[in-house]
């Protein structure tokens, strides 16, 4: 009878850990994201965003262009075999030149949301583009995802990553939290040690995120800027960036998509 309840324990934690939701999340600075993107390139998009079940996408164009090429982006990757559903932030509270949009899409079979999401205005005074939020739920276990993309590394993004991590922390979100984008500092700067120290890890470690314009001494990437930070209660099963570019002669070819290469993680909710 012993070894029988034994058994049925050891069973029962086992179906618990393999019943786990597996989510891969991908974060895309995808450069001037609006009507200048031709049906091939959004094609292509969709191919190495098709196996992740949410996606946040930085700089989208504020104009209308922007909202086509993300609908666009979404009814491609509808194609490819699944279906999916996208929301689209307002512009953000920025100057004329600077103004953005930021973009969720997710396959709907297990994701659901319950709002469109929205900017977070708390924040509008102290960066240059306000983070873009939304709550995702799989399987009822609510995902709170920020997508964010920073002021350019010489106008002292590190203001607006502090105003971020002040505003989380003070906010006391106890669901599973993800901090998504393109932050123009490297994860391993002191800026984020606030961030760490209150539970948040970063997704990839040091790993060059942007593309040159032109290869050297056969690379093609520069700077570690992009990164999915997250919080307790998020287990990590792989962090990784993808490179789609993979040889030198692509590199043309690459940054017709984008100067960035995406960050994925996969993930399962504690």
């Amino acid at each position: 009878m012993y070894k029988k309840s034994v058994f049925l324990l050891i069973f029962f934690l086992c179906s618990n850990i393999f019943s786990q939701e597996q989510i891969s999340l991908i974060s895309w600075n995808i450069r001037d994201f609006g009507r200048t993107k031709s049906s091939e390139e959004l094609d292509r998009m969709a191919d190495i965003l098709r196996d992740a079940d949410i996606i946040a996408i930085q700089e989208v164009v504020s104009g209308y262009g922007g909202a086509q090429a993300v609908a666009k982006l979404a009814d491609n990757l509808n194609r490819k075999g699944a279906k999916w559903d996208y929301v689209i932030s307002n512009p953000t509270h920025s100057s004329k030149y600077v103004t953005e949009r930021y973009a969720f899409i997710w396959k709907t079979k297990n994701i659901k949301i319950k709002n469109r999401g929205e900017l977070i205005t708390e924040l509008d005074s102290l960066v240059d583009r306000e983070p873009f939020f939304l709550d995702f739920f799989i399987k009822g276990q609510k995902l709170t995802v920020l997508n964010f993309h920073s002021r350019p590394y010489n106008k002292n993004p590190e203001a607006e990553i502090t105003a971020i991590t002040e505003y989380l922390l003070s906010s006391d979100i106890k669901t599973p939290l993800i901090l998504a984008g393109d932050f123009n500092v490297n994860e391993k700067d002191s800026v984020f040690i606030p961030l760490k120290e209150a539970g948040f890890k970063a997704s990839v470690i040091n790993k060059k995120t942007t593309l040159k314009k032109e290869c050297k001494n056969n690379g093609y990437v520069n700077h570690a800027i992009d990164n999915i930070f997250y919080s307790q209660h998020v287990l990590k099963v792989e962090g990784k960036v993808i490179d789609f570019v993979k040889f030198c002669e692509n590199l043309m070819s690459a940054r017709q998509l984008s100067d960035h290469l995406p960050v994925l993680l996969k993930l399962e909710i504690e």
